[in-house]
């Protein structure tokens, strides 16, 4: 019988700290349905105690995606009361919860971060298990920076937590320092020593990819005993990311026997909806030669290669594409395709929990999308959806402060080598003011009269603009960075028309300042 590796999804805790990838209620919640149909065991779903509105977004999955058994709901908390307190009253409502909380072991996190003794902090985690088990059975104990840490006081300190109650133990790579073969006999000893202390302890590992060994360094781990993987849907997370969950998974999937015949309990024909969903909603694109989830993780240009795909797929092909929820064809909708063709394509992208009226408000983006580029392909509905849940977001923020946000009405924008212009018209309130300028290109012409209008000293800092989908009349997407007064800001926008995606960016990064403003009253 194989032996279950338990995969712990923190997408929306650890991949959410990419900056500019930050989710609101709505999309966390999507990607939280999504990863109960990619059959997770467990979801990390936040921060709590970060700010109110992570607290809320984790008590929402809890509620609404963990209210079942089948699944486990954590949140990360620090060492101390109030975390564990804010992580305990957002995921209490789950059928199956966790409390999950991080120290650090190593002399650096000991020394130079807490400026404490290794007696006072191991103490400190001591009293941190005790209470958060006084709360909930289950109770998740991350060593941080364990890969840098002395041998003997990290187990020292897992010996302690496991005896104060912890009953899952996460030994990190935590800043992607590992390489395998050390990591796999450090895993190995502690495995070794965990299992004879109380065999019921699962062990874990969290690897980053710094060196951009997170992959290999969770395989090796895995054969060396541990017993749960810590990972993010296409390897996303701080810095360089984590270790993806999908080449960890496909891996075990196409060489369990090697790693000790383990499996997890997947379901891998969901990966691509997952990788699409995720990517769509953080706005954060996908490495098109990334493994399992590229653009091109499938596709042969070579003559030789197509050559021996024809006689046989398995010489260059050793995971199928329907293997990760790929299909042989896509089907394109147009605007003659009806109601149950769009609402099919939405549920086969996993977006089967729209309801009817939801539905019927982006059925109506698509026809004017449809109109616009005549043909409308998986990533377009992606942005649909993701629209959607932007567009109401914002109106409930704005029912009460519409004076305060500003509404794009019109614009014309003039290029060419001697006076780019542009001349533009913005709502605010029942107020329409226009403006007219020249710049240096199209864009400069079109921020700098949006500028001229919007009273706010702000930075551009990023500009980036790429298509959606495929074709000449591909949707462009425009993504900005920008800072006021300290603060940055990102903002994206999609349009058949990049210029006026452009503007709607801009737009929308002016709106989520004026939200920053509003906070204490929204």
């Amino acid at each position: 019988m194989s032996r279950k590796i338990w995969v712990f999804d923190t997408t929306l805790r650890d991949g959410e700290q990419v900056p500019g990838a930050k989710l609101n209620i709505y999309e966390k919640l999507e990607v939280a349905k999504q990863l109960k149909k990619l059959q997770v065991d467990i979801i990390e779903a936040g921060f709590p105690a970060s700010s109110t509105g992570d607290f809320n977004a984790v008590k929402e999955v809890a509620m609404k995606v963990g209210n079942t058994d089948d699944i486990m709901i954590t949140a990360l908390a620090r060492a101390v009361k109030a975390d564990i307190d804010a992580v305990y009253h957002s995921i209490k409502h789950a059928e199956n919860p966790m409390i999950h909380m991080v120290l650090g072991t190593s002399d650096i996190h000991v020394e130079k971060k807490f400026g404490k003794s290794k007696d006072q902090i191991l103490d400190i985690g001591v009293e941190a298990v005790k209470y958060a088990k006084s709360l909930l059975p289950q109770v998740q104990y991350s060593t941080e920076d364990a890969s840098r840490s002395e041998f003997e006081y990290l187990w020292k300190t897992i010996e302690a937590v496991i005896k104060a109650g912890a009953t899952m133990i996460n030994v990190p790579d935590t800043v992607g320092y590992a390489v395998p073969e050390e990591f796999g006999e450090m895993v190995y000893k502690l495995n070794d020593r965990i299992k004879n202390l109380n065999d019921q302890v699962l062990l874990s590992v969290h690897c980053h990819n710094d060196l951009g060994m997170a992959t290999a360094n969770t395989l090796a781990a895995i054969k060396n005993g541990a017993d749960k993987v810590e990972c993010t849907i296409n390897g996303i997370g701080e810095r360089a990311g984590n270790a993806s969950l999908e080449e960890v998974v496909m891996a075990l999937h196409t060489r369990g026997n090697y790693f000790g015949d383990v499996a997890t309990k997947i379901n891998t024909k969901e990966i691509m909806n997952t990788s699409k969903l995720v990517s769509s909603l953080m706005g954060l694109d996908v490495q098109v030669n990334k493994a399992i989830t590229g653009e091109n993780a499938f596709a042969h240009s070579s003559g030789i290669h197509q050559d021996g795909l024809l006689k046989s797929r398995d010489a260059y092909e050793i995971i199928h594409p329907t293997e990760v929820g790929l299909d042989d064809m896509e089907l394109v909708l147009t605007a003659r395709s009806g109601r149950h063709a769009v609402k099919n394509a939405l549920e086969k992208l996993s977006f089967g929990s729209i309801t009817d009226e939801q539905f019927e408000e982006i059925f109506a983006d698509f026809l004017n999308l449809a109109d616009a580029k005549k043909e409308v392909y998986d990533h377009d509905l992606y942005i649909l959806v993701e629209k959607y849940f932007v567009r109401h977001q914002m109106a409930e923020k704005i029912e009460h402060h519409s004076n305060d946000f500003y509404e794009l009405v019109d614009l014309q924008v003039i290029s060419n080598t001697t006076f780019p212009s542009a001349s533009i018209k913005i709502k605010k309130g029942d107020e329409i003011y226009s403006a007219s300028t020249v710049g240096t290109g199209p864009i400069d012409a079109l921020y700098s009269a949006m500028k001229e209008i919007i009273d706010m000293d702000i930075k551009l800092l990023e500009y980036k603009i790429s298509s959606v989908s495929r074709g000449k009349e591909a949707l462009g997407k425009v993504k900005l960075q920008v800072e006021y007064n300290g603060e940055k800001y990102i903002a994206k926008a999609t349009d058949t028309d990049v210029i006026k995606a452009s503007a709607m960016a801009y737009m929308n990064a002016v709106n989520s300042i004026v939200v920053e403003k509003l906070l204490p009253v929204l």
